[in-house]
């Protein structure tokens, strides 16, 4: 769990999210989130898996009604699962191309243009002879005719750094737009295609063999980043850059912004991996009497604690490259994939035996990016192990590697020339407002149909009773607070949208279009399972509206000697005879004869 969920966002985005948004007062709202949004999220969705030992679909034999949303966060999962893999496979491109005695993007070598430089270049400046004043005058000009500017009157032009136009002209070999296709680029391909066998190989034999695989992915990042955090604290500059990241420099008034708030909400659900259904998957291999409690906080601390020690080793080295650029550290950084393919590539040039440290840096992004990569391939095949667990039974490690197979060649677009846009279209669409749809139904599903009582009865079969005042917390937060929260920050992301672009390229009408066609794919679901529930169960509307909101008669702990004392068949008949079953104590605390 703590590989899924410490992965590349933790490197890369959170340290953009704390600096763009006050600094060491971004860990105030964060903090707040973590507790509010994060934490109880996870702690349901862990009790879920472990009580039932099933998938985050078959799950919802607790509730048929909402079986769609397990639905929806398994394709979610799937289609970030094909696009994930492809940042892994930029990572080992860049790991490969660190093994040489000079970084690649060290320099303007012959794949740059005229714009490449690591210095502003000068355009037009003023100049006289004594007798003639000229104006804005080319500097090829006047240096050609020995002038010297006067001073305050240079131009710069824009330039790009060697390591922008690396990333865009060869890593990427980026095209103008979604629109322009052109050819797949042959060396990220079998980049991916190793990617792909590196995770069929570690899932082939099921969670034992991943999880072997993760003592090392989980554990390395964090020796890289010690490494990083004492080699950057040495650097010219490094002070600068903390400083700047949780210091002096940190801007208080930024909390009375909503977006921060906003930001800070959204980076806590997004980096815990919650709603994505990896949690239940992973925690359904639990044993049943398991303290999922404790793993809960074990993780999401550590989680956040990694994201908090990430952006100490990484602003202590972007101060060093602002320092050596003569620069503010707020002109060296940058989000996303320009942080982790532009901006660190280009710092890490800087230090003293480079490629050392690249390879370092890039190793560690793989590994981020395998053990999350990990559970969510793992979700998959555990929703199809409870779909056929008879046929996967005997056949995982093949359908293991035939999923591997399939959502390689789906990535293979996201290797063209216009990959990078794919990439950003499928991450701006499904890895938002599903995810938060997701999460409100599966709150509200199982607080207040199911019962939030009788789901804490459940939890205290796992991990022994607690007092009341242990649960108060967890009820005011899974009944009221979270999906409030999560509601309003739907909401709130809703009103406030804007038309997606990657960088300064705006998307084409059918790109937003097919982007939209994604994610009503991956919630429509949710309706029409639901109204095929209603189809299925026998009775009057009323009748079959009940059933379909109530368990079904095998739910409960997977071994039988747990499924004794309230979790048994009632008896229970309808005005036609037809049996009810249902769980003692009935929906939501109140008698099952009332509803039969």
């Amino acid at each position: 769990m703590v590989g899924y969920a410490v992965g590349l966002g933790n490197v890369w985005r959170f340290p953009y999210l704390t600096f763009q948004n006050g600094g060491g007062a971004f860990l105030i709202p964060y903090t707040i989130m973590l507790a509010l949004a994060g934490l109880p999220l996870f702690f349901l969705e862990c009790s879920l898996g472990q009580f039932s030992s099933l998938g985050p679909v078959a799950m919802w034999k607790v509730l048929p009604i909402f079986e769609g949303v397990g639905v929806t966060m398994v394709l979610i999962s799937t289609l970030v699962t094909i696009y994930y893999n492809v940042i892994i496979a930029y990572s080992l491109y860049y790991l490969f191309a660190s093994f040489a005695s000079v970084l690649p993007w060290s320099e303007c070598f012959d794949w740059s243009d005229e714009k490449c430089s690591k210095t502003p270049l000068v355009k037009f400046c003023n100049v006289t002879d004594g007798s003639n004043f000229y104006q804005s005058v080319n500097m090829t000009w006047v240096l050609g005719n020995n002038y010297t500017c006067l001073e305050n009157s240079t131009v710069k032009g824009n330039t790009e750094l060697p390591s922008k136009q690396y990333w865009d002209k060869v890593a990427l070999r980026r095209s103008d737009g979604l629109h322009e296709t052109g050819a797949v680029v042959w060396y990220l391909a079998l980049c991916l295609l190793l990617s792909w066998m590196i995770i069929g190989a570690a899932l082939f034999k099921g969670i034992k063999s991943s999880g072997k695989v993760v003592y090392f992915t989980a554990i390395f990042p964090y020796i890289v980043l010690l490494i990083l955090l004492i080699r950057g604290a040495t650097l010219e500059g490094a002070y600068e850059g903390i400083n700047f990241y949780i210091g002096t420099q940190s801007d208080i008034s930024k909390l009375m912004n909503a977006n921060v708030w906003k930001d800070a909400a959204t980076q806590i659900f997004f980096s815990l991996s919650t709603a994505w259904g990896g949690l239940v998957a992973l925690s359904s291999y639990n044993k049943f009497k398991n303290n999922c409690y404790a793993d809960a906080i074990m993780v999401c601390v550590t989680n956040c604690l990694t994201s908090v020690f990430a952006g100490f080793a990484i602003f202590s080295i972007l101060g060093h490259m602002a320092f050596k650029a003569e620069k503010k550290v707020s002109d060296v950084v940058d989000s996303g994939f320009a942080l982790a393919f532009i901006a660190y590539p280009e710092a890490l040039s800087q230090l003293p035996v480079a490629p050392l440290w690249s390879c370092l840096f890039f190793f560690m992004l793989l590994t981020l990016g395998l053990d999350s990569q990990f559970a969510s391939v793992e979700t998959i095949t555990t929703t199809i192990h409870d779909a056929f667990p008879h046929v996967m039974k005997k056949m995982r490690g093949i359908m293991t590697v035939g999923a591997c197979v399939v959502f390689f060649l789906l990535g293979l677009l996201c290797v063209t020339q216009s990959g990078i846009y794919w990439v950003d279209l499928i991450d701006y669409f499904c890895a938002g407002w599903g995810i938060l749809i997701a999460a409100i139904l599966e709150l509200v599903g199982i607080c207040w149909i199911y019962g939030g009582n009788r789901f804490i009865q459940d939890i205290e079969m796992m991990i022994g009773q607690k007092s009341w005042i242990f649960w108060l917390w967890w009820r005011m937060t899974w009944f009221f607070i979270t999906p409030l929260l999560l509601t309003a920050i739907l909401i709130w992301s809703l009103v406030t949208l804007e038309t997606p672009k990657h960088g300064t390229v705006e998307y084409p009408a059918w790109g937003v279009a097919l982007g939209w066609c994604m994610i009503i794919f991956c919630i429509i679901w949710i309706p029409i399972l639901a109204v095929k529930k209603m189809i299925q169960a026998e009775g009057t509307l009323w009748q079959r509206f009940i059933r379909i909101c109530r368990p079904t008669p095998d739910w409960g702990p997977a071994l039988e000697k747990y499924r004794t004392g309230r979790y048994k068949d009632t008896g229970h008949k309808d005005s036609k005879g037809l049996e009810i079953p249902t769980i003692e104590g009935g929906l939501n605390g109140f008698d099952n004869k009332a509803f039969s």
